[in-house]
């Protein structure tokens, strides 16, 4: 069974920067694609942030992050990383990493992924 656990969230004021890792066990990571999605507030739908296909020949980005966040992934750890440069208050969230076997046919898509993190919470001040 697949897991994920996230970590690095924290508090942060508005042109800071945070790095959010997610460590994935139970499988080889390597034949995993990899996202991250943010939810705010609780209940709400998770929001699309980034994605890395299991081959890194694939990365994409919402546009609202586009040039800010940078995502990477270490097979040698199994772990995904977030960096994300010049936050703002509207990233305010709780971020949840993914994971689907291969590439997901949805990546943008809460749908696409079949495993969860039980998320991190970033809050960026003004």
């Amino acid at each position: 069974q697949v897991q994920l656990v996230e970590s690095g969230g924290g508090m942060v004021q508005a042109g800071g920067s945070l790095r959010l890792s997610c460590e994935f066990s139970g499988r080889t990571f390597s034949s995993y694609s990899m996202g991250w999605f943010r939810q705010v507030p609780p209940g709400k739908e998770r929001e699309f942030v980034a994605y890395i296909s299991w081959s890194s020949g694939s990365i994409s980005y919402a546009d609202s992050v586009k040039g800010r966040f940078t995502l990477s992934r270490d097979n040698a750890k199994n772990t995904v990383y977030l960096q994300m440069n010049s936050l703002k208050p509207e990233d305010t969230a709780v971020y949840f990493c993914a994971a689907d076997f291969r590439n997901s046919n949805n990546y943008r898509g809460v749908n696409g992924y079949d495993y969860w993190g039980q998320g991190t919470q970033v809050t960026v001040s003004s």
